[in-house]
């Protein structure tokens, strides 16, 4: 894991998004810095003495890695800030007068360095020290696992609710418009499921390393189960059209598989089906150390909101919502029957 962290820009991203394991790493460290412009600092030189390498590396890796150090707080500090730079810290550095303009590390961007830097031991252990820390800080906010973080955002629960609705309306028309064995349900789901994140159930409760007997919907983020959601309406509804265009006839599997490959090509869905696979792909490496090979295209940085949306401030406790609006969501659940 420390050579994925040293060399993956996506997960090194989603550390430093991560704004409460960062705090951590940071109370960890314990390293002096200069608080300036609200933010603590570190010259190069500060650097490169903590990763005990050459201030000539530091300039290396900073011409290989310009934007991503520039995106997580590296920043010349010249003009009026320079100013107020040598006015605040005149006895603890000395910069030349004639010096233009001075390169600080901000503590994220002094984190980002040390997972870049590979000729530092020093650095090598503030890796492992980053790992530790990631690990530990989402076991102790999610409650001791992330197997159901889904359940951390204020949108699940509506989302989870629709989708056992509409999922009433699928099943209906495939058992009143279609002619299917009751084993070939599962198919039909599997195909939708292929269709949205390119796995089956087995394959994604596999990857997600769930137990025979753990629902797979259980642990799906608000988005993808909206996305299922639309899928299983929009073919419910092109099933019965179907249906009545011919004659009232019954419909094979293969009709419906047609159906479901047909919406999945419609332009109106590429938006939402990108955005699912994104969100599937991002989260779960993120949050769950899960890998989705089929959609690793669609990786991307989880972005600060989302830590603070399954994490942070904006997240729910599920289980404590659920017993104390059991009416509630009894009421929301009967949705689409009343």
């Amino acid at each position: 894991m420390d050579n994925k962290i040293s060399i993956s820009t996506i997960e090194r991203q989603n550390v430093l998004n991560n704004r409460f394991a960062v705090e951590a790493i940071q109370k960890a460290l314990n390293i002096e810095a200069m608080f300036f412009d609200d933010q603590y600092c570190f010259t190069k030189k500060m650097v490169a003495d903590f990763y005990e390498v050459d201030e000539r590396t530091i300039e290396r890796y900073l011409e290989s890695y310009e934007q991503e150090l520039k995106h997580n707080g590296y920043f010349l500090c010249k003009g009026k800030l320079l100013k107020e730079f040598r006015l605040h810290f005149v006895s603890d550095i000395n910069v030349a007068h004639k010096v233009r303009s001075l390169g600080l590390f901000n503590f994220r961007a002094f984190l980002n360095l040390g997972m870049l830097l590979t000729e530092s031991e020093k650095a090598k252990q503030v890796r492992n020290l980053i790992l530790d820390v990631v690990i530990a800080t989402l076991n102790e906010r999610t409650g001791g696992g992330t197997k159901f973080i889904n359940r951390r955002d204020v949108n699940y629960i509506t989302s989870a609710i629709e989708e056992i609705n509409y999922n009433k309306v699928f099943f209906n028309a495939i058992y009143n418009y279609v002619e299917c064995k009751e084993f070939e349900f599962s198919r039909i789901t599997d195909q939708i499921y292929k269709v949205i994140f390119k796995e089956n159930t087995k394959e994604y409760k596999e990857i997600l390393q769930l137990k025979h007997n753990e629902s797979a919907k259980s642990t799906m983020y608000a988005e993808i189960l909206l996305m299922i959601s639309a899928f299983e309406y929009a073919v419910s509804c092109e099933i019965e059209k179907l249906f009545q265009l011919r004659n009232q006839k019954l419909l094979s599997v293969k009709d419906v598989f047609n159906i479901i490959d047909n919406f999945a090509n419609s332009p109106l869905i590429q938006p939402h089906l990108n955005d699912a696979r994104t969100k599937m792909a991002s989260r779960d490496l993120s949050f769950r150390d899960a890998y989705h090979g089929n959609i690793a295209e669609y990786l991307r940085a989880v972005t600060p909101e989302e830590f603070e949306r399954f994490i942070g401030n904006e997240s729910i406790d599920f289980d404590a919502i659920l017993e104390a609006n059991t009416e509630v969501l009894k009421r929301l659940k009967q949705g689409v029957d009343e």
